[in-house]
């Protein structure tokens, strides 16, 4: 079978795994209700597997295209994870007028956009030195996953029928920091530990506010 088969790769196709159950919990998939909650759950599930993947990866030598296909996988599932399945979930929630269509559209292209620069950037890099990434261009796709489950929590707070025009709004804001050069530093192990506390509170209280809804 072509591609590699170890360890390293096993959260990123998790992650990729979570977020196709929750497009299709998004899409209604079956003839059943769109169920954006559970779909937004499972965005926070791949947030919190991407967190690590890289980590993981480094704990085993691997040949020059073992980290090349690393890279590829990631970026590849990352578009899937963080930029289509915030654009279904936003169809799924009620974006759906003519003026909807294009930040639905725009979020998605922004998010290949910034990947497939990282790419670049990174394999250039690389060719001049084995240090880890210390600072990142753009806003990271990966940041939606604490993001957006965040602003979904206040669902209910901002009411139903404005919700849509916020988020939207929200995807627009993020579309855009993907693609704006600027510097963000790369979290550190404690930062990283610091997110997954706040994805684990922010998954609790999403869970809590479906149970009283």
């Amino acid at each position: 079978m072509i591609g590699y088969y170890n360890y390293t790769v096993i959260l990123t196709y998790i992650s990729l795994v979570s977020s196709l159950v929750g497009i299709f919990f998004a899409a209604g998939v079956g003839g059943g209700e769109p169920q954006p909650d559970y779909a937004v759950i499972c965005l926070m599930i791949s947030g919190q597997c991407d967190m690590f993947d890289g980590k993981i990866a480094r704990t085993r030598s691997r040949t020059e295209s073992e980290k090349n296909f690393g890279i590829q996988i990631d970026s590849l599932c990352d578009l899937v994870c963080f930029g289509v399945l915030p654009a279904v979930i936003g169809y799924s929630i009620g974006m759906k007028s003519w003026f909807d269509v294009p930040v639905l559209v725009l979020f998605p292209l922004c998010a290949v956009i910034r990947l497939a620069y990282f790419n670049v950037a990174e394999e250039e890099r690389q060719k001049g030195t084995d240090e880890v990434r210390k600072v990142y261009e753009g806003l990271p796709v990966t940041s939606v996953a604490l993001l957006l489950p965040l602003l979904y929590s206040f669902k209910r707070d901002i009411g139903m029928e404005l919700f849509p025009t916020v988020y939207g709004a929200a995807l627009l804001v993020i579309a855009v920091a993907f693609i704006t050069r600027f510097k963000v530093k790369k979290p550190s192990v404690r930062t990283m530990f610091a997110f997954v506390g706040i994805g684990a509170v922010e998954m609790a209280w999403l869970i809590y506010k479906l149970k009283i809804k």
